[in-house]
Parts: C-alpha cells; sequence; structure tokens
C-alpha cells in the first residue's frame, strides 16, 4: 500500500517536472537551429548546433542594450525594496504604536490589488512629475508594487523573533534603529535573502509595468525587448527563440543555486519562536 502511495505521488510530480522542463530543452535546442532547419522539422534536434543566433540576438538585435537596462532597474529597485521594507516590517512586525495594525492590513489588503486597477493613475503620476520612460520612473514603479508582498513577508518573519531580544538590546543601550541594524538585519538574513531573489524574478520577468513606464525602445528592458523580437522575426523563430534563451537563464541560474535559500526564507517566520 505504501509503495502504492509513492507511485500516486511520483508519476503526477514527475509528469509536470517534465512539463516544466520541456519548453526550456525546446526553446534551447530551437535557439540552436538555422532557419532552414526549423522550418524543415522544428523538433528534431539540431543537426549541427550553434551560436550564430545567440550572437545575432545580442549583438544586432540589440538585447545587450535591454539587458543592461534590466539589471539596473532591477538591482535598484530590489535594493530598495530591502531597505524600506525590512525597516517597515521590523515597526509593523515588533512595535507596538497608535495604527500599526491598521497600516499592516492595508499592506495586506494591497497584496489582492492588481496593477491594472492602479495603472492608469500610476501613469498619470509618473508623468506629472516627468518620470515617464525614466530609470527613477521604473524603479519606483516597481518598488511602489511589490513593496506591500517585502513588508508582509518581513513584518511575518519579525514578528516571531523573541522579545526577549529586543528587549535586551534596548537594555545594552541600542535605539530603535541601533536594535534594526544591530540585531534585526542580521536575524532577519533569510528572510531578506528569500524575498531578495523573489523581487528579483518579479521586476526581471516583468513586461506590462515596464512597458507602460517605459515606452521608447532605447530603454526597453530585457522581458520588453524580447516581446518585441516576436513581431520583428516573426519569419525568424530560431532568433526569437535566442532571445527568450538569453532572457530565461540568468533566473534559472539563480533559482537553481538558491532555491533552498527561497524555502527557507518563505517558511523561517512560521518557525521561529
Amino acid at each position: 500500500m505504501a509503495r502504492v502511495s509513492r507511485w500516486l505521488v511520483a508519476v503526477p510530480m514527475a509528469a509536470l517536472a517534465l512539463a516544466t522542463v520541456y519548453p526550456l530543452v525546446f526553446t534551447t535546442n530551437v535557439a540552436l537551429k538555422t532557419r532552414r532547419e526549423y522550418v524543415l522539422d522544428r523538433f528534431s534536434p539540431a543537426d549541427s548546433p550553434r551560436a550564430d543566433n545567440l550572437s545575432t540576438a545580442w549583438n544586432s538585435v540589440g538585447l545587450a542594450r535591454y539587458f543592461a537596462n534590466s539589471l539596473i532597474v532591477v538591482l535598484c529597485a530590489v535594493a530598495l525594496l530591502l531597505l524600506i521594507g525590512s525597516m517597515a516590517g521590523f515597526a509593523l512586525g515588533r512595535l507596538r504604536f497608535r495604527g500599526s495594525r491598521a497600516l499592516f492590513l492595508g499592506c495586506l489588503a494591497a497584496l489582492f490589488v492588481p496593477f491594472q486597477v492602479i495603472m492608469v493613475p500610476l501613469s498619470r503620476t509618473l508623468t506629472t512629475f516627468g518620470l515617464i520612460d525614466t530609470y527613477p520612473g521604473l524603479i519606483l514603479a516597481y518598488v511602489a508594487q511589490f513593496l506591500p508582498f517585502t513588508i508582509f513577508l518581513m513584518a511575518s518573519y519579525y514578528a516571531h523573533v523573541p522579545t526577549e531580544v529586543v528587549d535586551a538590546a534596548r537594555i545594552d543601550g541600542n535605539t530603535l534603529f541601533g536594535v534594526y541594524r544591530r540585531v534585526m538585519l542580521p536575524l532577519g538574513t533569510p528572510a531578506l535573502i528569500s524575498v531578495g531573489i523573489l523581487n528579483t524574478l518579479f521586476c526581471w520577468n516583468d513586461v506590462l509595468i515596464a512597458l507602460l513606464v517605459m515606452p521608447s525602445a532605447e530603454h526597453r528592458t530585457l522581458m520588453v525587448g524580447v516581446t518585441s523580437l516576436r513581431g520583428q522575426y516573426s519569419d525568424d523563430i530560431p532568433t526569437f527563440a535566442a532571445g527568450v534563451l538569453i532572457a530565461a537563464v540568468p533566473m534559472l541560474v539563480i533559482y537553481l543555486f538558491f532555491q533552498r535559500q527561497i524555502a527557507q526564507g518563505v517558511t523561517a517566520g512560521a518557525t521561529k519562536g
């Protein structure tokens, strides 16, 4: 009976893993084909794998510029999210002041608001302040969109830190900022790593916000640039597949190296204390 139960779990999980891995394998195979090979048989392995499509997508199409744009925006946005989110999470998770509960519930409620609801007022606000088609505009848009999630996770984590730890730090003469900097930041490292990686994935894979805030071709992010390839290279699927592969590989590498930290950070708040 136990063996049957294991098979009932293993078979669906194996099918799910195959369904997840196959698109990446198929995209890689197409990216290594010539246009002629793809037209003749799109599913067969590449006869002579070559990196010409990757170099074309990187140099000729302009993905190198889009990659740099994404790197700048994502690094700055994630740094701000971690700084503001950890400070707000410490305040809402450990401190009690008038309105703290309402602020936390407000952050929780913001998680359920889809971006499509706020995209028009956000666009008008950014236009008013001259932030459309600028790096700061997209960075602030990402911070506004993903800050509630960051605050919620950090507040949930910090709420499970023993009160005695904070009290001992205050007795030692630390101010509230000293407690945050010397005690809570080191203790929150697992959650910070987790939320940092997740926010990196969210910002890197975004298309809608970047398309709204960065309309010019020069300031496109990588995902928007790859999406535009589908129209420009509709008859050159291998080049388009190469662009998709270039965009996917960095996040795939990050996930493979930090998947344990992601899982630990997400569950850490529920097991502390």
